[in-house]
């Protein structure tokens, strides 16, 4: 199988922000309608592989500031696996 590594910026959040998804018990983010900006895309060709990219990528200052991270995604058949959500299609 092969996989995604990402490297993304992460999303300021104002307290207000959370305090309402909190409350009313929803997703403060969504990734699937708005994802976080890309800053490097790697393949890789197993998951041994795609976790020695990702503990690289993850020395990056701005990850370990917690300014960005780091997602290994499996993909299958030339796009990304998604779960099942009921109700989605």
């Amino acid at each position: 199988m092969r996989f995604l590594i990402v490297r993304t910026d992460i999303r300021a959040v104002a307290d207000g922000d959370i305090a309402a998804a909190w409350a009313g018990g929803h997703r403060l983010r969504d990734e699937t309608t708005a994802p976080e900006q890309r800053r490097q895309i790697v393949h890789a060709e197993d998951r041994d592989a795609a976790l020695l990219l990702a503990r690289a990528l993850s020395t990056v200052g701005a990850v370990r500031a917690g300014r960005q991270r780091v997602k290994v995604l499996p993909l299958r058949d030339g796009g990304p696996l998604r779960a099942h959500r009921p109700g989605v299609t």
